[in-house]
């Protein structure tokens, strides 16, 4: 069936050539334009300190879901508000997923917290904690999905209505 000159025996038009490889520029072999690559790369001290202290797991200022917050950005739509559906920690690649009525509309928005768009977020209103009390109301759930099929819940958390 098949010959040692065609290893894929059904078509001609499926073998693909092999490519030959391109060596990597001589002064990236030595380390130049690798602090500028990682520069571009890691996170800035500000977004540091976001990633460390709102979006840790265990920090006592932590940001939970169900919290109203408000993202300043550096291109239009200037500012999104709406209530923390979830949170996907990846390390630099942390994000967090808003959700907000905008004309009967349900508008979702993803934002990663180390993107050069992202100049700021404020916390408008923060959800319970694990002790409830005065901090606001208890979510008991990590990804807040459900407020999707239920309008009237996510309204009411956001206007700070407790039912």
């Amino acid at each position: 069936m098949a010959t040692a000159a065609s290893p894929y025996p059904f078509s001609k038009a499926a073998i693909i050539p092999p490519v030959a490889s391109t060596p990597p520029p001589a002064p990236l072999l030595l380390g130049k334009g690798l602090m500028q690559h990682l520069q571009q790369t890691l996170p800035t001290p500000e977004k540091q300190k976001l990633l460390t202290t709102y979006f840790s797991k265990r920090h006592p200022e932590r940001i939970l879901p169900g919290s109203v917050l408000t993202v300043i950005l550096g291109h239009a739509p200037t500012t999104f508000s709406g209530v923390l559906m979830g949170i996907r920690r990846r390390g630099a690649d942390t994000s967090f997923v808003l959700r907000n009525v905008i004309n009967r509309t349900g508008v979702e928005m993803q934002f990663f917290v180390n993107s050069p768009h992202v100049k700021d977020i404020k916390i408008i209103q923060r959800a319970g904690g694990s002790g409830g009390g005065r901090k606001g109301r208890r979510m008991r759930r990590a990804k807040l999905f459900y407020l999707r099929d239920s309008p009237e819940k996510m309204t009411a958390i956001s206007a700070g209505v407790r039912g």
